[in-house]
């Protein structure tokens, strides 16, 4: 969108300055428009589905480094957290998908589980179903409503 620029103190507001207005102001307009597609629909726990404009909904890509090289077996299990950098006005909506980042089979074999989603923070845990020496790690994505 073009940048108008500002009269000067005392400059008379002719014609063509007026014109550059409306036409910015025009484009602004059709850059937010009202339509449908230009919406995020989160479905909020307790409170329903919510929607805003796409351009105030707040996503968040995270990643959390769970496990460096250890030997884990199926009967380990090892937490996480990740704080939100800004609180949500609902618990947001959370999706976790783990990360082999070590290349080993061990690394293959693991399940995540989320066992709480608060407008602040997101926790849950790595399950290990095979035994072996691993890396793993989890990706984030986080889709809400900014408070």
């Amino acid at each position: 969108m073009a940048k108008i620029p500002l009269p000067e103190r005392g400059q008379p507001l002719d014609v063509s300055y007026i014109y550059q207005l409306a036409n910015a102001i025009n484009e602004l307009s059709t850059q937010v428009s009202p339509a449908t597609y230009k919406y995020v629909t989160v479905d909020t726990t307790g409170v329903g589905k919510q929607s805003v404009k796409a351009s105030e909904a707040r996503i968040i890509g995270g990643y959390v480094e769970v496990v460096s090289s250890a030997t884990k077996n199926p009967a380990n299990e090892v937490a996480f957290s990740y704080d939100f950098a800004a609180d949500f006005k609902y618990a947001p909506i959370v999706t976790a998908t783990p990360i082999n980042t070590g290349g080993s089979d061990a690394g293959k074999n693991v399940s995540v589980v989320l066992k709480s989603i608060t407008t602040s923070k997101v926790e849950g845990i790595v399950k290990f179903n095979s035994t072996g020496d691993l890396s793993v790690a989890v990706n984030l994505i986080v889709i809400g409503i900014p408070n």
